[in-house]
């Protein structure tokens, strides 16, 4: 098994929570998005979609951070520790992944990732979608009261909305203002240091570029527009 992944992207760390979490051995292919390696012929040939990361397990290439989770967990979580096969709570779990697809992790990363690597600004309105964003994910957890994102228990749904929530973290966004995720975000790190560990070398990494934004004017047909260095 070999999973294509870039050191600080929470999808990539995602999928690797995830394998740790399920004592799965892989060989990891780092992806170096700085020097446009996704861009290249031969990453196409794996992920057409030119997006990070991208499993390979004997047959099967797929990419889709979602999918790969929900792969791994169906092949070989056969306890359903991660993953319930119950109706009702998988279908938590699956709501929690496309919250995060489709809004939480979509603002967040716009507002704070796009602008350290390409021509975005920061602007009222980002912000005000990641506070709706935050707002939401609040309330989730106000209703249900569960321990974790989306059960009393450990799902792969943690490991994309923790993730997505460590990209504030590198911009030092406070998350006072939502007292649920913040107390749910420091008990993941409490309670599961081993997984933590993973992301904190991508929050290290972010937090690095939060300061020292880097070039990737050398990048060829890059798929957002490359910002201007500052001379």
């Amino acid at each position: 098994m070999k999973l294509y992944a870039v050191s600080d992207g929470p999808p990539s760390l995602a999928c690797r929570m995830a394998l740790k979490a399920l004592n799965l051995k892989y060989q990891l292919v780092d992806v170096d998005f700085c020097k446009g390696e996704h861009m290249t012929a031969e990453y196409e040939q794996l992920n057409p979609q030119k997006e990070i990361p991208t499993l390979e397990d004997d047959d099967l290439i797929m990419g889709e951070s979602n999918a790969i989770l929900q792969y791994l967990c169906d092949k070989y979580d056969v306890n359903g520790k991660l993953y319930p096969k119950e109706a009702n709570a998988r279908a938590i779990v699956n709501h929690r992944l496309c919250f995060n697809l489709a809004m939480y992790y979509k603002n967040i990363s716009e507002y704070s990732l796009a602008p350290m690597f390409f021509a975005y600004e920061r602007t009222a309105l980002g912000l005000k979608k990641v506070k709706m964003s935050l707002d939401v994910f609040e309330t989730y957890l106000t209703r249900t009261n569960y321990s974790y994102a989306a059960a009393d228990f450990l799902t792969i749904a943690d490991f994309q909305l923790i993730t997505a929530t460590m990209c504030l973290e590198a911009i030092n966004f406070p998350l006072s203002s939502w007292p649920k995720i913040e107390k749910w975000y420091q008990s993941f790190k409490k309670n599961h240091p081993e997984l933590w560990e993973i992301a904190e070398g991508g929050l290290k990494e972010l937090s690095d570029f939060e300061k020292n934004p880097p070039d990737l004017s050398h990048m060829k047909h890059p798929i957002h527009p490359i910002r201007k260095m500052k001379k």
